[in-house]
C-alpha cells in the first residue's frame, strides 16, 4: 500500500548554504515566531484557495512546520499532509511539533523541491515565503503541477520586500531595510517575488490566479515589529557581511531592534512591513 511519504522520493542534499538566513537555531527560533507573526494572513489564504476536510496537501518549502500544520487543521484527520524541505534540522523539528500538537496526519520529508518525485498525488500544493528562493520558480511550479491531481488547488504566500516603508521615513529603518534588501539580491532571493506571482503562475501554465495582499502595520512601543525586522538581519548577517553590505559593527545587532523603537517613537511613526501576496488557482484538467 501507498504511504503518504513515498519511498521513491529523492534523497535530500545535505544542507546547503543557498539558503540565505542560514539553518542556525536561531534561525528555527525566528521561523517558528514569523509563523504565528503571519499565522492568520496564511490561514486567509488558505481558506480562500479552497483547503478543507479530508484534503491531501502537499507543503513545499515547509521549513519548521508552519504552514504544514496550518494546513493540517484545515484537512483534519480525515485528510493527509506532507511538508517537504531541504534542510534535516528542520524537518526534525517539524515533525516534533506535530507530535505536540497531536497532528498525526501532518507529515514532513527532507527533499529537494526541485527533483521531489513521488507516485502519490495531492489536492493541493501550498507554500509561504518559498517560490522567491528557487532558481526558476516557473519550471519548479510547473514540475510541481505533475504531482497535483486534475482540479487541484495551487496556493502560494510571497513577499513583495520593496513595498516596506515607514511614516515618516527613518534613518535607521531605511538602513536597516537596504541591508535586507541588498544582502538577498546577491544571494540569489527574488525580493519581489509578491509582485511577480501572477506571471509565474500563468507561465507555470495555470489559470489566471485570483490574488489578495496583506501585511503587518504597527507603532508605538509595543510593537513586535522592531524585533521582527532585527530576526531578519539577525538571520541574514553573515551573507551582509559576506556581501559586503555592511560589517556586524555597522549593524550593532544586539542593539538594533531598542534603537528601531527609539527613533520610530520618537516621530510616532506607522511601521509598514512589505506584503504577503497570495495567489491561488486551479490545474485545469487535461
Amino acid at each position: 500500500m501507498t504511504t503518504l511519504i513515498d519511498r521513491k522520493a529523492a534523497d535530500a542534499r545535505p544542507d546547503s548554504p543557498a539558503y540565505a538566513l542560514g539553518y542556525s537555531s536561531d534561525e528555527f527560533r525566528r521561523l517558528e515566531l514569523q509563523g504565528a507573526f503571519f499565522r492568520d494572513l496564511t490561514e486567509d489564504v488558505l481558506k480562500r484557495a479552497g483547503l478543507r476536510a479530508g484534503m491531501h496537501v502537499l507543503d513545499v518549502g515547509c521549513g519548521v512546520g508552519d504552514v504544514a500544520l496550518l494546513a493540517g487543521e484545515f484537512v483534519g484527520p480525515t485528510g493527509r499532509v506532507l511538508g517537504i524541505d531541504r534542510s534535516h534540522d528542520a524537518i526534525a523539528i517539524a515533525r516534533r511539533r506535530a507530535a505536540a500538537a497531536g497532528q498525526n496526519w501532518t507529515l514532513f520529508e527532507a527533499s529537494e523541491i526541485e527533483t521531489y518525485t513521488t507516485s502519490l498525488r495531492f489536492d493541493a500544493i501550498v507554500g509561504r515565503l518559498v517560490l522567491g528562493y528557487l532558481p526558476d520558480a516557473v519550471a519548479a511550479l510547473r514540475r510541481l503541477l505533475g504531482l497535483l491531481r486534475p482540479n487541484g488547488v495551487v496556493a502560494f504566500q510571497e513577499i513583495a520586500l520593496p513595498l516596506i516603508r515607514s511614516v515618516p521615513p527613518g534613518a535607521l529603518f531605511d538602513q536597516c531595510s537596504q541591508w535586507v534588501t541588498d544582502a538577498f539580491g546577491p544571494a540569489g532571493f527574488e525580493v519581489d517575488m509578491g509582485g511577480k506571482l501572477y506571471a509565474t503562475f500563468v507561465a507555470a501554465g495555470l489559470a489566471d490566479p485570483q490574488m489578495i495582499a496583506a501585511g503587518r502595520v504597527a507603532g508605538g512601543p509595543e510593537s513586535p515589529l522592531y524585533d521582527y525586522m532585527t530576526g531578519v538581519v539577525r538571520s541574514l548577517l553573515p551573507m551582509i557581511e559576506r556581501f559586503n553590505v555592511a560589517t556586524a559593527a555597522e549593524v550593532g545587532i544586539d542593539t538594533l531592534a531598542e534603537r528601531l523603537r527609539r527613533e520610530a517613537l520618537a516621530s510616532n511613526a506607522c511601521i509598514m512591513l512589505p506584503p504577503l501576496v497570495g495567489a491561488w488557482s486551479r490545474k485545469t484538467p487535461s
